[in-house]
């Protein structure tokens, strides 16, 4: 399998290197960002670069899809968003996304769902793509439904970070989702 290469009209979704291990260290050691993540800071550049092993490592198996997230006009990388838990057997996957705080609020992680879930259902032949948040983080999880994720439920004790357990928001959109919702779109261009 070819690493994916995705646009949108502000973004290009490539795939990581070890040349952006300084900016995802600086990224992922900022404790605003892995608050969320299921994760404790990076400490050491050394941590970024298994991560980013860790992503090739996963895509040569199939398991997973990382890209960066780096913005058209300037060339920087600002995030990451991926395909977790790639089941192409089942049809299934889940989707994460982190963003440098320098680039909250600016709309980027919503325009790389939009490239990332046509093709999760049209390339991947997906059938579902799954999310989990943590309650408090309410950006995120808003985001989701924005995009046309259903909220499925609490998963109680379900992720673990900082020596403690959280309760987690599971998420859903489907195959049948993604149908509809494109439709509506398409429809409300035509008119």
């Amino acid at each position: 399998m070819t690493y994916p290469r995705l646009e949108t009209k502000r973004l290009q979704l490539i795939e990581l290197n070890k040349s952006h291990a300084s900016t995802l260290f600086k990224q992922f050691s900022r404790e605003d960002v892995t608050r969320y993540y299921g994760m404790d800071p990076f400490v050491e550049v050394e941590q970024a670069e298994k991560m980013i092993q860790s992503f090739s490592t996963n895509f040569e198996r199939k398991q997973s899809i990382r890209w960066g997230l780096q913005v058209k006009e300037t060339e920087e990388l600002v995030g990451t968003i991926g395909l977790n838990n790639l089941q192409l057997w089942s049809k299934k996957c889940e989707v994460g996304y982190d963003l440098h705080p320098d680039y909250w609020s600016k709309g980027y992680i919503k325009e790389a769902l939009r490239a990332v879930l046509p093709y999760c259902f049209e390339e991947l032949n997906l059938s579902r793509v799954g999310a989990t948040t943590f309650p408090a983080n309410k950006a995120s999880w808003q985001l989701l439904l924005k995009v046309g994720f259903v909220k499925e439920g609490l998963l109680r004790n379900y992720l673990y970070q900082g020596s403690q357990n959280y309760d987690a928001y599971i998420f859903s959109i489907t195959r049948e989702d993604w149908n509809l919702a494109t439709r509506i779109i398409r429809k409300e261009v035509a008119l």
